[in-house]
């Protein structure tokens, strides 16, 4: 490790700490009905889209909130299908390509409807221009936008002091995914589109260009709208790439700058909501205290995989070429500690854009990410996920608390009474068991091992990682392994779907059941909720419930593989 990684990283996260408050207080404005400095330019945008959509602004019980959510999300993972299927007819299509395979087409449809993004094809080989455009592009600001609908109403679940009945209303869908879409993710999109277009990321609708190289061979350069897809790839928490090699490929990210606002814009969104919670409740300390918990795991984190991959692979401890660290899998032009850095913020983002492989990782290196994964989308996670993820695992921390002296648990003056605490059981339970059983039956089967790169434990992280990034909306990978078969593309495509919708609906749930109760004032055994003691009971909880659930599986995988490359052993 140096200095200068070190100033690049605290650089980071300071200029992500400056932005926290601006971001959250206007998202607040926005998502709350409030004037702001876009009501007027942009107004008449939200206005024509709920007139033509038929939407009167009602507020929706939960369970109403939950239908239109997998309506919505339905309808549009089937557009995103027939868009694949029938490209080969459809216009902006200069390469000719023919329509997408049916198990590859599902697997993406689903991928991006869920703001997953997970990739098992090669995208500039693969996709025509209007599908990347008005299918991928498409759903990487609607799947955003929906991620914080949720969590918006999540937190009006949690702040609203007992307006409506018991089973209390927790606003519209159809306006909080409009709000989001018009004037915070279209307008920040197009604005980081320009700066990116300025940097030299391209954006045009040309035919592939062949060109001579310099020792006299031809190449096949891809074109296309390349920065719209990567600004909202960013600020959404995407992470689909317009290029099979994503963030790494000079196109999609040419320099420096345009590798350090792609990191910035992948926590803009999910930090700038803590903040939002805090003017929700009322009470600031609330919100940070959410991102102090966050902002501890995300420097942890990458404090392991940047002295990881400094300290180099050890089978080549000895050379000189150990002393520049594991370059393995990363580009020059970014080096080691932004590789470490981009690899934990994409995973803790729930991300999975990626500017270096993580196949070729350390074995600790490569473990951060899937821990970071496997924490379940509460590190910053991703846009909306993050801060309803973090304030499920926040109410079973006061659950936990009320446990250890005695009294009924309180959140933010309301009682967490036992079928709140199931809901949030039932959310934090289906992550680990749609991860856990799809590799325990992938790992054993022949269909599930014939297209696997790697033996050993590496070969069953690069499985239990492609599991972990598909149920935990990542879309990251181990590139060892090749998923565009009939099993992964089916079975990736239903952990997504199960990933979201399973763990969203029991979320929904618990914002209703909350959103009616009364506010009780503090007692003297109740918990401050808006302090440091309770950020770190709260990251003690997510911890420890990821290490009990995961330990098992990660010791076969890259803790084993970590003592066996100490003994020259590699794989």
């Amino acid at each position: 490790m140096t200095a200068n990684g070190w100033v690049q990283i605290v650089f980071f996260f300071a200029v992500v700490l400056v932005c926290t408050a601006p971001m959250g207080a206007f998202l607040h404005r926005v998502m709350e009905g409030e004037r702001h400095f876009l009501s007027r330019p942009l107004g008449w945008l939200e206005r024509l889209v709920l007139r033509a959509a038929g939407v009167d602004g009602a507020e929706q019980r939960w369970t109403n909130y939950g239908l239109a959510v997998l309506a919505f999300s339905l309808m549009s993972a089937l557009v995103t299908y027939g868009i694949q299927r029938l490209q080969g007819v459809l216009p902006f299509n200069p390469q000719k390509m023919a329509g997408v395979e049916a198990a590859s087409a599902f697997n993406t449809a689903i991928s991006f409807t869920t703001n997953t993004n997970w990739q098992g094809y090669t995208g500039e080989a693969t996709m025509s221009d209007l599908t990347q455009m008005a299918g991928l592009a498409w759903h990487n600001f609607v799947s955003a936008a929906a991620g914080i609908a949720i969590a918006i109403a999540l937190a009006r679940g949690l702040t609203r002091r007992g307006e409506g009945t018991r089973e209390g209303t927790i606003g519209s869908f159809w306006v909080d995914l409009t709000r989001a879409t018009v004037y915070v993710l279209l307008p920040l999109s197009f604005a980081f589109a320009l700066v990116f277009v300025s940097q030299g990321v391209l954006q045009n609708l040309s035919p592939y260009q062949e060109v001579t190289t310099v020792e006299g061979a031809t190449q096949v350069i891809a074109m296309g709208p390349v920065a719209s897809q990567e600004a909202i790839k960013q600020l959404g928490t995407n992470g689909g790439g317009f290029f099979n090699a994503n963030a790494a490929h000079p196109f999609e990210s040419p320099n420096a700058l345009t590798n350090f606002l792609s990191m910035f814009l992948i926590f803009l969104i999910p930090a700038g909501l803590t903040y939002t919670f805090g003017r929700m409740a009322r009470d600031q300390g609330q919100g940070w205290a959410l991102f102090g918990a966050m902002a501890f795991l995300f420097l942890a984190g990458v404090t392991v995989a940047y002295g990881a991959e400094a300290a180099g692979n050890p089978v080549m401890r000895g050379l000189p070429v150990a002393e520049a660290g594991n370059m393995e899998g990363k580009e020059t032009r970014f080096g080691i500690a932004n590789s470490a850095l981009y690899a934990t913020v994409t995973t803790d983002a729930s991300c999975g854009a990626v500017n270096s492989w993580h196949d070729s990782f350390t074995p600790l290196g490569g473990l951060v990410p899937l821990f970071n994964i496997q924490l379940g989308e509460v590190v910053f996670g991703g846009v909306g996920a993050g801060l309803y993820g973090i304030l499920v695992m926040a109410v079973l921390s006061v659950f936990i608390a009320g446990l250890m002296v005695g009294r009924t648990p309180e959140y933010l003056g309301k009682k967490i009474e036992a079928r709140d605490v199931k809901y949030a059981m039932l959310y934090a339970l289906i992550f680990p068991l749609v991860i856990l059983a799809s590799t325990a039956w992938t790992a054993v089967t022949p269909y599930g091992l014939s297209s696997l790169g790697n033996a050993g434990p590496h070969g069953l992280t690069e499985i239990l990682y492609a599991f972990s990034s598909a149920a935990g909306n990542n879309g990251s990978a181990f590139a060892g392994l090749s998923a565009n078969t009939p099993w992964y593309n089916t079975t990736l495509g239903i952990d997504m779907w199960l990933g979201r919708f399973w763990m969203i609906l029991p979320a929904l749930a618990l914002a209703g059941g909350l959103a009616g109760k009364k506010v009780a004032p503090p007692g003297p055994g109740t918990l401050p909720t808006n302090g440091p003691l309770f950020a770190g009971l709260l990251v003690g909880v997510i911890v420890i419930g990821g290490a009990l659930t995961f330990f098992p599986v990660l010791s076969l995988g890259p803790v084993v593989e970590h003592f066996l490359a100490q003994a020259g052993k590699v794989y």
